[in-house]
């Protein structure tokens, strides 16, 4: 992530755009197609709405300074969006956008790495903080928290602390 960030200094283009881009999908665990058409009317203060979930109940995150900072670079548009004017068709939009990250990407020099890295980054530094997988699941917006056990089982710290349990316990009884 650290070279991610250098890389947009020397990133030729607009580095700013691109760093808030690049730290709201990191902190916020958004698509690239949502971050792609973040509107300002979803950030209240320092929290950005991530949905309404079926409940009716809107489901927030809050951002971190440094990305509010970054944000706060950068102008909206006449629609109030950062990241695009919503006139350019979805697929293309996402397809610029990957375009964007692969040479920062590659001027980072990461390699294997895609948009959806920054959601996986916020998942599991969510898991390994301790968060229970029912609210990482609630966070990323999946419609059950079979979906994210799937993908992000293996981090779950309470599950690592009672695997490595049952493997101590084992050696009593050898």
């Amino acid at each position: 992530m650290r070279r991610i960030l250098e890389a947009c200094d020397r990133y030729a283009g607009n580095q700013d755009r691109l760093r808030a881009f690049v730290l709201v999908m990191r902190h916020s665990g958004l698509r690239i197609g949502d971050t792609i058409a973040l509107d300002e009317k979803r950030l209240s203060g320092n929290k950005l709405l991530l949905y309404t979930a079926k409940t009716g109940t809107p489901v927030y995150v809050p951002l971190p300074p440094m990305v509010m900072e970054a944000l706060g670079k950068i102008e909206t548009n006449n629609n109030g969006r950062f990241f695009s004017t919503g006139d350019a068709k979805p697929q293309t939009a996402r397809a610029n956008w990957s375009r964007y990250l692969d040479a920062l990407f590659d001027l980072a020099n990461v390699e294997g790495a895609h948009s959806h890295r920054f959601r996986d980054t916020f998942a599991v530094e969510l898991l390994l903080a301790g968060a229970p997988l029912e609210t990482v699941s609630i966070l990323l917006g999946h419609s059950s928290v079979k979906i994210t056990e799937k993908h992000y089982k293996p981090w779950v710290r309470s599950l690592q602390r009672k695997l490595e349990e049952e493997v101590k316990r084992a050696w009593s009884v050898a």
